[in-house]
């Protein structure tokens, strides 16, 4: 997890446990939250956690770039240590679903996500996160190993999957079937034709470019 620079140890685990504890609670409730709660659930102070966040959307913006940077880890890791761009990809989707996107930006006003997004300091790791599904996409393509009708940008929609569940069913259990599902759709030897156009790259960075309008 990205902080300030110059914070001293405790400082910076205080910041880390406000961070988790503030997506873990935005997750389970919403965003609206009270941040004596969220306070009380990262076991420090209210004026601890004001003293790093300074507002609600100050914590917003610091919980969206851990997501972005794990993000950025998911695809750069999965690259490096899979045989093939198809096991990569899958690797990549399975840990982009788990980190619920979808579930944070459907909390969030389409205008405040929109302005949380704006960040020239995440811009590379953005661009990198572009480039990397790009190149995956296109290899596993390359290989025979993904459908052809498939474009970097129906991936970046795929990364924010999700999955109502009623509460007497197993959330991560029902998630995992439907990540399967999912990818075994994406095989070449899968499925049938995919209405409309696929979305290609342009539409990948309109997607995951701070300067695009939110999807609607």
């Amino acid at each position: 997890m990205a902080v300030e620079k110059g914070l001293r140890a405790d400082a910076r685990r205080n910041r880390d446990l406000i961070v988790t504890a503030a997506r873990e609670l935005f997750l389970e409730q919403n965003v609206d939250v009270p941040l004596e709660e969220v306070a009380r659930r990262a076991g420090v102070g209210v004026g601890t956690l004001y003293r790093r966040f300074p507002d609600r959307d100050a914590l917003l913006r610091a919980v969206g770039e851990e997501s972005l940077r794990r993000l950025a880890d998911l695809v750069e890791t999965a690259g490096r240590e899979e045989p093939d761009a198809w096991h990569a990809l899958c690797r990549f989707l399975r840990g982009a679903v788990a980190l619920r996107l979808g579930v944070l930006a459907a909390k969030l006003d389409p205008l405040l996500h929109q302005r949380l997004r704006v960040g020239a300091d995440l811009r590379e790791i953005r661009q990198g996160v572009v480039a990397a599904v790009l190149r995956l996409t296109e290899r596993a393509q390359a290989d025979g190993a993904l459908r052809p009708d498939i474009g970097p940008g129906d991936i970046a929609l795929l990364m924010t999957l999700h999955v109502y569940t009623p509460p007497a069913v197993p959330g991560e259990e029902a998630l995992a079937r439907m990540v399967e599902i999912m990818l075994d759709g994406l095989r070449a030897d899968r499925g049938s034709p995919l209405p409309g156009a696929a979305l290609d790259a342009d539409a990948l960075r309109r997607y995951t470019t701070a300067d695009a309008p939110p999807p609607t």
